[in-house]
């Protein structure tokens, strides 16, 4: 066959493939009726098989409300939710025998499964549970979204989720993960009702998606020994009464490989909360670009930024953060962050660059305990030792600490109310702290703008303290050794340093 004849024999053919492929079963053509009183369960099922015993397709859903208990999904299934069409998860246990899962969509070991439209997917969960006010006890019998498990090549776009019950999306050893465009709107108190869940997943990408959350917005973690890793999440929208962007709590396997930008994260207590309790290894993640607006005064417990190391129970395993990056952070907050490794298990090289810090309205730290997060039976002193620090930004326990143009902005009113340093550093080891500022300079006050404890082999460099500010840098503790002062630039009567008698025989240079 020459090759003018063989161009259009391969045309054919591959028509013929796509044709396949793209095949369309209406799920109202089995049965559905799309009128939110009929169970539509057994014909949406039966929609799926047919497709799946044609080769793969498209199961579609024109405008309607249907019904349905949990839905098993085939590979090569494109699940099309059209605009007008909203598919309603049963609230009915009974519902959920055939999966043995109590998810609407469910797939195992499933591949090429595309859930995409314009249309809604609608859980139900509309009443408060677990927060404020809410119900205390918890339903007879709790609905998600959907549970994929070991599964490859997935594609969530363009769908509107409404009202979870609990867990949303959630990507449970999955490999090759896309979910873009999506708008999940859960009831802000209702607890459990997380937005995006990769739990040891490989190959995921989170974009330009809209999410409110009565538990955490966007939370990879590792239930299991295996891997979170080689992770984007960009250009997302969130609101919570958890934790926004976490890592954790659930750390048996290791996360690495991990990027977070340009989001924006509103009216939520933490904004980025790394939370490691199992004994793994968090590493190579970076932030970026990230504005973090935190305004939550009925809770005790509110970190912009969160980072702790703790052991879940007193047999747990202790773990590892390190190579982490925050950099073109803007924070709204009248709560400082904190950032903790372990005495046993210090952060390591940490790099804090170009943090803006905007308070217009301090709160009382007085009362603040560590931000959990999640289960444990296992507590220390460092509940709250850090904690309640005066100040914006508190790192403990860090080895390898690089920190870049710290800018901390406070209205003169709340910081009249509550006197706080920019930056306080406790047990920290090789760092260099460059381009810190605090505004205003509290004339009459005696707190430095940069607090130091125990820290060892520092460098304090090209630093700020306006005329006014009692001292640029505190110094305490007998640990404290090898600090070093460079081309700071001092208003008009302000020490370069202060010291506490237990300090004093530190070797601080210039």
């Amino acid at each position: 066959m020459n090759a003018t004849k063989l161009i259009p024999a391969v045309l054919v053919l591959m028509q013929a493939v796509s044709s396949v492929y793209a095949a369309s079963f209406d799920v109202r053509a089995y049965g559905a009726k799309g009128d939110r009183k009929t169970n539509d369960q057994k014909a949406i099922q039966a929609a799926l098989d047919a497709c799946a015993k044609a080769g793969g397709g498209t199961v579609y859903f024109p405008a309607g409300d249907y019904l349905s208990g949990s839905l098993r999904i085939p590979s090569r299934i494109t699940l099309h939710i059209d605009s007008g069409a909203t598919l309603y998860v049963s609230t009915d246990a009974k519902d959920y025998k055939t999966t043995g899962r109590g998810q609407l969509l469910v797939a195992q070991k499933a591949e090429h499964i595309a859930i995409v439209g314009a249309g809604c997917i609608h859980g139900q969960g509309t009443a408060d549970y677990g927060r404020g006010k809410g119900q205390k006890e918890p339903p007879a019998f709790r609905t998600g979204i959907l549970l994929f498990e070991d599964c490859r090549n997935i594609l969530i776009r363009d769908i509107t989720i409404l009202y979870s019950d609990s867990w949303t999306l959630h990507f449970r050893r999955c490999d090759n993960v896309t979910v873009d465009g999506v708008t999940i709107r859960n009831n802000y108190y209702r607890a459990n009702s997380d937005g995006i869940d990769p739990n040891s997943c490989r190959n995921v990408r989170i974009s330009n998606c809209h999410i409110v959350a009565g538990d955490d917005c966007i939370v990879l973690k590792a239930t299991e020994p295996y891997p979170c890793e080689n992770v984007v999440v960009t250009n997302c929208t969130l609101e919570t009464i958890a934790t926004a962007l976490k890592l954790g709590t659930e750390s048996r396997g290791d996360f690495r490989n991990i990027h977070f930008s340009n989001c924006t994260i509103r009216n939520s207590p933490v904004g980025i909360g790394f939370y490691m309790k199992d004994g793994a290894t968090m590493e190579r993640v970076t932030f970026s670009n990230i504005s973090i607006e935190s305004s939550t005064p009925t809770l005790h417990s509110v970190y912009p930024i969160f980072m702790d190391i703790e052991k879940r129970h007193k047999d747990s395993k202790i773990g590892r953060i390190r190579d982490i990056t925050f950099r073109d952070i803007q924070i709204a907050s009248g709560y400082g962050s904190l950032l903790q490794g372990m005495p046993e298990s210090p952060l390591e090289n940490l790099t804090l660059d170009s943090i803006t810090i905007r308070v217009d309205q301090a709160y009382d730290q007085s009362r603040r305990n560590k931000h959990v997060g999640g289960n444990r039976t296992y507590k220390d002193e460092r509940d709250t030792l850090y904690t309640r620090r005066p100040s914006y930004l508190t790192l403990a326990h860090v080895r390898g600490l690089w920190m870049n143009n710290i800018r901390v902005a406070v209205a003169p009113e709340a910081f009249a109310k509550f006197e706080r340093s920019a930056v306080s550093l406790h047990e920290i080891s090789d760092a260099t702290v460059r381009g810190v500022f605090r505004s205003p300079a509290g004339a009459g006050r005696s707190l430095p703008v940069i607090a130091l404890e125990n820290c060892r082999d520092t460098v304090v460099a090209e630093c700020f303290a306006p005329a006014g500010t009692p001292a640029l840098a505190g110094l305490r503790g007998p640990r404290t050794a090898n600090v070093r002062l460079r081309n700071n630039l001092l208003g008009d009567g302000v020490r370069e340093t202060s010291a506490t008698a237990d300090a004093a025989k530190s070797m601080v240079k210039n």
